[in-house]
């Protein structure tokens, strides 16, 4: 009866103790997925595309994120959803688990990158930033110019000079330049044509594309919100009058590589299709990526009759209607500077 009995309890014991460990090897596993990633800043970790299993505990110890224990493989078995993983670049920061790296690996949410392109730049200043932003494919580069005014749908014309809007895009990992100019090129689109729908009536522009022209002018004259219109309005002005524009910027574009910092009487008395001291009307290009602000204006320019303006020596300008003011204001400038030096 005794050996009976101690066979009977025998399996039993076997599957007691046998479940203990499968429990404790369990809480080994679920523990380690819990446990911090070995991490003190955060890092851009990308997961390659048709990285498997194996693949992704390989890199993850690579990066001495985790150690080589070869618990991943069970942690898949036992929680299936963190296998999905989707191959992408993702930002990982300190105190994240590893349950959480998986997680997120799992989600397909890709860290986003930000790249800047300033009001007031040129498209030469866009193609450095674009060379320089991390983890974009670069394919513009290659391009000529005739190809990239090819790619971006709608456009005619041969300069791609003002047609980018400015502002601050997000993009994932392997993004095109490509696709972010067209974004850029898309969305100036839709405001140069809004914005040419809701001018004011009766400005002295042949199409939207002369306003663009304009507003590229008044973005590269002032930076100060409250001038804006008032700096159109003088552009305008001169505009119906047939004077000539006269502004140094258009000058300084036209000079490209050539201008150090100063403009000399030589500049101004050559003819070139920028220099609006010696051409009638508006160059034939805008000079620069004009900001929202300065297309209003553009569209919307204040009601006066100043036809110069100068700077103030403060950051503003001086506005004048006639010749003999602005001579006095120049004057004014022009003693200040001697006084601060």
């Amino acid at each position: 009866m005794k050996l009976k009995k101690r066979i009977l309890i025998l399996p039993g014991l076997i599957i007691a103790v046998t479940a203990i460990l499968f429990f404790a090897f369990v809480k080994k596993i679920e523990n380690f997925a819990d446990q911090n990633i070995s991490l003190h800043q955060e890092l851009i970790f990308t997961v390659p595309a048709g990285t498997g299993r194996v693949g992704l505990e390989t890199l993850l110890i690579q990066h001495k994120l985790i150690e080589d224990n070869h618990l991943i493989p069970w942690l898949f078995r036992l929680n299936p959803e963190l296998a999905r993983f989707k191959a992408g670049t993702y930002r990982l920061k300190e105190g994240m688990s590893l349950r959480s790296v998986l997680h997120l690996f799992a989600s397909g949410k890709e860290t986003q990158f930000s790249i800047r392109f300033v009001e007031g730049s040129r498209l030469s200043d866009w193609s450095k930033v674009l060379q320089g932003a991390p983890y974009l494919k670069h394919e513009a580069e290659s391009k000529t110019l005739q190809e990239l005014i090819n790619a971006l749908e709608g456009k005619t014309g041969d300069s791609l000079e003002g047609w980018f809007y400015p502002d601050t895009y997000l993009y994932t990992a392997g993004t095109s330049d490509m696709e972010l100019l067209k974004r850029a090129y898309n969305r100036m689109k839709v405001v140069l044509k809004q914005e040419w729908k809701n001018r004011e009536k009766n400005l002295p522009y042949k199409n939207a594309y002369e306003m663009l022209i304009m507003a590229s002018i008044i973005e590269k004259e002032t930076a100060i919100e409250s001038e804006r219109t008032k700096v159109a309005s003088v552009f305008v002005n001169r505009l119906r009058l047939k004077m000539r524009l006269q502004t140094d910027p258009t000058v300084i574009y036209g000079l490209g590589d050539k201008y150090t910092g100063t403009i000399f009487r030589s500049n101004l008395n050559t003819i070139t299709p920028y220099n609006t001291y010696m051409i009638e009307g508006l160059p034939p290009t805008p000079i620069a990526m004009p900001s929202l602000a300065s297309i209003k204006a553009a569209a919307h320019p204040a009601a006066t009759e100043y036809l110069y303006f100068v700077a103030d020596g403060n950051g503003g300008h001086t506005f004048t209607t006639n010749l003999v003011a602005h001579n006095k204001a120049v004057s004014v400038y022009r003693q200040r500077l001697k006084q601060d030096k």
